[in-house]
C-alpha cells in the first residue's frame, strides 16, 4: 500500500498558535541573564531600562513590517519568500544557507547544550552534556515529524510555563526589591563618542533578546488564515514580549540597583537566591530549563519549513521538499534539522558561532524590512493587503537604518567573528550558482 503525498501542508494552526510560536522564537535563556550584560556596558537606571525599550521599539518595528509582509505573501518559509521576491533566489539562497549553518542550527545546538547543563543539575544524571542534548533534540524532532499541530501544541505549553515564571520572577523582584529607580544623572557621564558607542555595545546583546519573531512566518502555510492571523500574533507576540522583557528589568534594577546588576551574571538566580534561599535558586534552574526547552520546540517546528520552500524551489535536495502523512508534514527537513543541530552540540565545535548570530542575522533584518519597498512598488500581493505599517516609508526606512547600525556595533564589538560570519554568508553564492548550473545540465 503506498502513501500519497500531500500536495501542501494542511492549514491548522491559528492566532493563539501564531502568537505563542512568535513569543517562543524571541523567549529563550536570554532574558535570565542579559539584564547584567546591559549594565556591563552602560550604568545608569535611565540608560539600561532606556536600551531595553529602544530594543523593544526596534523589534516592534520589525513585527509591523513583517505582519505586512505576511499578508502580502503568506506562503511556506516566511522571510525567505520575501526575499526571493524582492531580490533573487541567490539571496534567498544564501538566507537559507545561514540559518542553517550559522543563526538557526548553531543557535539550537548552543540552547542544547544550556538545557543539559541544567537538566543534568536538576536531575543529578551521570550523562555528559551532548548526550542529554542529543536526546533533547531527537525528541523534538520526533513530535514535529508528527506534523504542525503537535509540535505547535507542545510549543504552546512550554510558551504557557515560560511566562508563568518570568511573571513570578518579576512578582517576586517588586516584593523584595528597595533600591530606587531615580536617576543619579541621565548618562552617569558627560556626552561623548564613547558614551554612544557604550549604548551600541549594549544593544548587539538586547537586539539578540529580541531576535526571532520572524521565524513565525515559516509556517505561514500551515496557518488557516495566515494573513490575518499570522499578522496579528506578530504584533500580540513581540508587544507582549517587550512587556515581558521591560518588567524583568524594572525587577533587577529594583532588587540589585544598577552597580549590583553590573556585578552579577546570573542575575535571575541571584534574585531568587536573595529572596527564597537555595530553593529559590532551584526553581529559577527550572524556568531556565522550561525556557530553553520552549525555544528548541519553536526552532524545530519553525525553521525546516525555508528548508522545505529551498527545496520545492529546486535550490535543495527533492526529498527535502517531500510532504508526508495527513497533515503534510515536512518529515525530511525536520530530520535535516535535527541532525545538523545534533551534529553542532556534540561535536564540541560550536564555539564562537553564537557570537556570529547577531550579525547575518541583521544583515538580513534590514534587506528583509527594504523588501517590503520593493514589493510595495512593484505591487507584489496588493490585492490582498489587509495590513499595512503605519508610517511607512519612514518607519521602515528607520527600521533598516537601525539594522545597519545594529551591524556596525556588532563588527566594533567583534570584528573576527563577523569577519567570519561574513564569509560563511557570502560563500552562498558559488554554492548556489553551481547547483542551478548542476541542475539545467541533468535536466
Amino acid at each position: 500500500m503506498t502513501t500519497v503525498e500531500p500536495s501542501k501542508p494542511r492549514r491548522q494552526l491559528g492566532l493563539f498558535d501564531a502568537t505563542m510560536i512568535v513569543m517562543g522564537g524571541i523567549v529563550g535563556a536570554g532574558i535570565f541573564a542579559n539584564p547584567s550584560e546591559v549594565a556591563h556596558r552602560v550604568h545608569t537606571p535611565f540608560l539600561i531600562l532606556g536600551v531595553w525599550v529602544l530594543g523593544g521599539c526596534i523589534a516592534m518595528c520589525g513585527a509591523f513590517i513583517w505582519a505586512e509582509l505576511a499578508t502580502r505573501l503568506p506562503a511556506a518559509g516566511g522571510q525567505y519568500v520575501y526575499l526571493r521576491e524582492a531580490y533573487h533566489p541567490a539571496v534567498a539562497f544564501m538566507y537559507g544557507w545561514g540559518l542553517l549553518l550559522v543563526t538557526q542550527t548553531g543557535g539550537m545546538a548552543a540552547v542544547a547544550v544550556i538545557f543539559a547543563s541544567y537538566f543534568r543539575e536538576l536531575t543529578g544524571t551521570n550523562w555528559n552534556d551532548g548526550a542529554i542534548a542529543a536526546v533533547t533534540l531527537l525528541t523534538l524532532t520526533g513530535i514535529n515529524c508528527l506534523g504542525a499541530r503537535a509540535g505547535s501544541n507542545v510549543q504552546s505549553g512550554l510558551m504557557l510555563l515560560k511566562i508563568g515564571a518570568i511573571a513570578a520572577l518579576v512578582f517576586i523582584g517588586f516584593v523584595v526589591g528597595h533600591n530606587s529607580l531615580k536617576p543619579e544623572g541621565v548618562l552617569g557621564e558627560p556626552a561623548s563618542f564613547g558614551v554612544l558607542k557604550r549604548i551600541g555595545a549594549a544593544i548587539v546583546p538586547i537586539a539578540f533578546a529580541y531576535g526571532g519573531w520572524q521565524t513565525a512566518t515559516f509556517v505561514a502555510a500551515e496557518m488557516r488564515d495566515a494573513r490575518r492571523d499570522l499578522s496579528r500574533g506578530l504584533l500580540i507576540g513581540v508587544g507582549s514580549v517587550v512587556a515581558l522583557y521591560l518588567a524583568v528589568n524594572l525587577a533587577c534594577l529594583r532588587v540589585f540597583g544598577p552597580a549590583g546588576l553590573d556585578a552579577t551574571t546570573t542575575p535571575a538566580s541571584d534574585l531568587m537566591r536573595m529572596a527564597l534561599g537555595q530553593r529559590g535558586a532551584q526553581w529559577i534552574a527550572i524556568a531556565i530549563t522550561i525556557s530553553t526547552l520552549g525555544f528548541l520546540s519553536q526552532s524545530m517546528l519553525t525553521a525546516p519549513r525555508v528548508y522545505y520552500a529551498m527545496a520545492r524551489d529546486g535550490l535543495f535536495f527533492a526529498s527535502v521538499g517531500k510532504l508526508f502523512g495527513k497533515s503534510g508534514t515536512p518529515v525530511v527537513a525536520i530530520i535535516l534539522q535535527g541532525l545538523a543541530a545534533l551534529l553542532i552540540a556534540i561535536s564540541g565545535t560550536y564555539g564562537e558561532i553564537l557570537n556570529f548570530e547577531v550579525t547575518v542575522d541583521f544583515i538580513f533584518f534590514g534587506m528583509t524590512a527594504a523588501a517590503l519597498l520593493i514589493l510595495r512598488r512593484r505591487g507584489i500581493g496588493s490585492d490582498a493587503v489587509i495590513y499595512r505599517v503605519p508610517g511607512h516609508p519612514f518607519t521602515t526606512i528607520l527600521f533598516v537604518l537601525s539594522c545597519a547600525a545594529i551591524v556596525v556595533s556588532a563588527v566594533l564589538a567583534s570584528p573576527r567573528n563577523s569577519a567570519i560570519a561574513l564569509c560563511i554568508m557570502l560563500a552562498a553564492l558559488p554554492i548556489y550558482y553551481f547547483w542551478t548550473r548542476f541542475r539545467r545540465t541533468a535536466s
